[in-house]
Formats: C-alpha cells, structure tokens, sequence
C-alpha cells in the first residue's frame, strides 16, 4: 500500500496538531515518544513519526455528542420516559430482553437512574451512549454507558427514509424530532422496532468540564475524538479524516470510542463536544470522507 507523507495530505498545514497530540497522549503508551514532545512541536513530531496510508476513499462520517436533556430523579409531571441502569444480576456481554419486551413487560422497574420528559429523548441518549441530566436545581447528572442487551441497532432515521417518512435530502437529528413531534404516536411504535437497548451509570467524580468517558476508557475531545470499528480500526490510532466537501475542513483524530451502529472499514463517527451547538452539528454530519490511518514512517 502505497505510503503519503503528512505534508502531502489535504489542509494538513492548516491543522491543529497541538490538540490532536493532547487528544493521543490520553490513550498513548506510557513509553510512546509523544510523551516527550514539548510544547509546539507536535506537528514535526507527526511529520518525523508517521506517514499516512489510505484506508478508503469513501468512507462515511457522522457525528455524535452528549446531550443536555431536562429530567428528575422521580418519576412525575412531564418526566415520563425512564433511563435505566443494568438490570439486577446481569454482566457485561450478557444477553437480555429485547426494547420492546423490556418497555412493554416493565422488566426494568427500580432500575431507573432518571426520567426524561420524551421517549424520544431516552432513545437518543441511548444512540449517544452518554449525556447529562439537567435537573431542576440546576445540577447535573452524568450518564455514561454501562452495557447493552445483546441485540442488533436498528437506525431510526433509516427507517423512516426507507418508508419515505424522511426525505434523502434531510435525514438529520433536527428532521427527526420534527417528525417524531408531528406523529408521536407512530413515533413511539418506531421506536420499539430498535431491540437494541442501552444501561447506563452514573459518572459522579467525571468533572464537568471534561467531555463523556469513551471505550478507550478516557474522556473524549471534541473535534478530535472519533467511534470507529474496532474490526477495522485499532482504539488509539491516529487517522486523517478528508471530507469530500469543503463545510468541514480536514483534521487529525484519535480512535477512541466505538458505537453500534459504527461498522464497517473506515466508517467514523466523530464527537462533536456537548450541549445544544454541538447537537446541530453532530445532527446534520453526514458525508463521504477519505480515511487516512498513519503508521509509523519508513526510515529511509
């Protein structure tokens, strides 16, 4: 496979090397050199270190983030749509009921950790995989992904593309609620055709100012942090994503989460930060990118 050497690839020069390298010291080996780069170097330490091959030249990218929703403890009042813990004996890589037994069989009663106030919004924290409860005291509580039930992700807006529900030209975040607004009752019928379920934990001593914990096991970056498929994709690489289009520039990221519905070579979800903006963003991201993987260079 044919090597690209960094100052070759597309908007390279113009990147942010400084935060890419704070981003891969956070899942680097304790002997990695990166670990002696010194502050404003990072750029001619990739240069000398690493040359990029390509992975595909049509890869998709989408994003994600962690989402700030309205919620309580308790049940009550416009709090209607539980998020639940793992249930009661249950282990990672267990097996457990699917959406729509849990949901229609009650099966997680007193697991719950809070309350949002729409089903839809429960569903797409558990899309997210982490998020943050807003309460009525104005604090804040912090979800993060425990586990799952063992089934396969069913994509909400790909169903309702594929029932001409959504228009091809607009499958974003923001057309789903608008339609799941206008037809709640045949919204949450769509739902449960999702069996795929996610448990959540509370992530007391994760300070507010750091972003949601990834599979890597640290907390991700905005902008720089991306869910790729672990088949195809080590966690803690290093890969160029190259949009096609010119709306996002190209960058430098880190592999350090994963996600159900990421599959595929090259397939990348980027982590667009938290809250409401970071929300339009990740909503409307979806678009054809060059893959880049960096390896280490040929010396020579």
């Amino acid at each position: 496979m044919a090597r690209i050497a960094l100052v070759n690839l597309p908007g390279w020069a113009e990147d942010d090397h400084e935060a890419t390298l704070q981003t891969y010291l956070a899942t680097a080996a304790p002997d990695d050199p990166a670990r002696n780069v010194a502050a404003g170097g990072a750029r001619f330490f990739f240069e000398e270190h690493f040359e990029a091959e390509l992975v595909s030249d049509s890869a998709t990218m989408t994003g994600y983030f962690e989402p700030v929703y309205l919620g309580a403890r308790e049940a009550g009042g416009p709090f209607v749509a539980p998020v639940h813990a793992i249930p009661e004996g249950w282990e990672q890589g267990q097996g457990f009921a699917s959406r729509r037994e849990i949901e229609e069989g009650n099966l997680l009663a007193g697991r719950e950790l809070a309350w949002l106030t729409t089903p839809l919004d429960a569903f797409l924290l558990q899309v997210q995989g982490s998020g943050r409860v807003r309460l009525a005291d104005g604090s804040e509580l912090r979800l993060g992904y425990a586990g799952k039930n063992g089934h396969p992700y069913v994509s909400l807006g790909r169903l309702l593309l594929e029932r001409g529900e959504l228009s091809p030209d607009d499958i974003s975040m923001q057309a789903l609620r608008a339609w799941y607004a206008a037809n709640p009752e045949a919204g949450e019928a769509a739902l449960l055709e999702n069996p795929s379920y996610v448990f959540f934990k509370v992530l007391d001593a994760l300070p507010p100012e750091l972003g949601p914990i990834g599979t890597s096991g640290v907390p991700l970056t905005p902008q720089r942090s991306i869910a790729v498929d672990p088949d195809s994709t080590a966690l803690g690489s290093l890969v160029y994503i190259d949009p096609a289009g010119i709306d996002v520039p190209p960058r430098l990221c880190v592999a350090q989460d994963t996600g159900g519905a990421i599959k595929g070579l090259g397939r990348t979800d980027l982590y667009c930060g938290t809250g409401e903006a970071a929300g339009e963003m990740a909503g409307s991201l979806h678009m054809t990118v060059r893959f880049l993987r960096l390896v280490p260079r040929v010396a020579g």
